[in-house]
């Protein structure tokens, strides 16, 4: 019983690491994203860290349409980004789980 526990312990530390290395790799991991016409486009980490935010000329006319503009732009990267990190430390952490009977069935 015994030798299971400190199995168990042992795989949980080394999935806590896996998790850990994925999420320092998911700062390499660039999400783009713009705006239908393209006139905006933004760069993010899968941690939804922004990396970089081009922005046209012509939005800067008008401060309303720019707001809106980042607000939608930002908020489809955003998504991305999370869809993927998620995703990814889904995987890890899955990977690492302990066989525990039934535990299947109970997680769908």
């Amino acid at each position: 019983m015994f030798g299971d526990i400190m199995g168990m312990m042992g795989k949980l530390k080394e999935t806590q690491k896996k998790v850990e290395e994925t999420k320092a790799r998911m700062n390499t991991v660039l999400v783009d994203e713009q705006s239908a016409d393209g006139l905006l486009k933004v760069t993010l980490t899968a941690n939804r860290e922004i990396k970089s935010i081009s922005i046209d000329d012509s939005l800067l006319a008008d401060k309303e349409q720019l707001e809106d503009y980042l607000i939608l732009t930002l908020n489809k990267a955003i998504a991305k980004a999370t869809n993927i990190n998620e995703a990814e430390l889904a995987a890890v952490a899955k990977e690492g789980m302990p066989n525990i009977p039934g535990l299947d069935s109970f997680m769908k």
